[in-house]
């Protein structure tokens, strides 16, 4: 059984990122074309990782790679663009415009293992997947321990993790993970 330090305002803090999420997802779109006008529209981001990279894959459905941009400034990589609402026709009347459309920004801050000098990036089928490549320094790697040994035992071998920071991907931010 682990020891859990008291926190008295973790419940506060639970139920403002409730309602923060509430205010800034569904409920800009309950009033019909005011969220058009706006530009409510955010597209969707997943974050993964695996042990050489950092993946970040964006939604971007019926754009073109010209309607947006991607940067990374002082550790910060920003997705940029717009959706624009195109009517046809001046013969067409819309009934329902459900689709979101308007101007976009995301922006997530990197965390200190990734190299920003090797990112890639790749747009297909309405999903831009960008790559960020860790740092050589901080991969696990195995260390050789020598020295004397016990009666009948060889040199041992220890696992050494590195220290990563771990990405918040619904705030954009970093927080450490200690090495086990």
């Amino acid at each position: 059984m682990s020891i859990t330090r008291y926190d008295p305002f973790r419940d506060l803090r639970s139920l403002q990122d409730e309602v923060n999420r509430l205010f800034s997802t569904n409920f800009s779109r309950s009033f019909g074309d005011e969220g058009i006008a706006r530009g409510a529209w955010t597209p969707n981001v997943d974050i993964f990782e695996n042990k050489d990279e950092i993946v970040l894959e964006a939604e971007l459905p019926g754009m073109n790679r010209e309607d947006f941009e991607l940067t990374i400034e002082n550790n910060v990589l920003t997705l940029r663009g717009e959706r624009r609402f195109e009517k046809k026709d001046e013969t067409e009347n819309y009934h329902r415009v459900e689709r979101a459309y308007g101007a976009f920004t995301r922006s997530f801050t990197l965390p200190q293992t990734v190299s920003a000098e090797n990112a890639t990036a790749e747009y297909k089928n309405g999903v831009l997947r960008v790559t960020l490549l860790k740092r050589e320094e901080v991969k696990a790697r195995r260390i050789e321990v020598k020295g004397e040994a016990a009666e009948g035992q060889a040199s041992k071998t220890i696992e050494a993790k590195a220290q990563q920071p771990q990405m918040n991907a619904a705030k954009g931010e970093s927080k450490t993970a200690s090495a086990r």
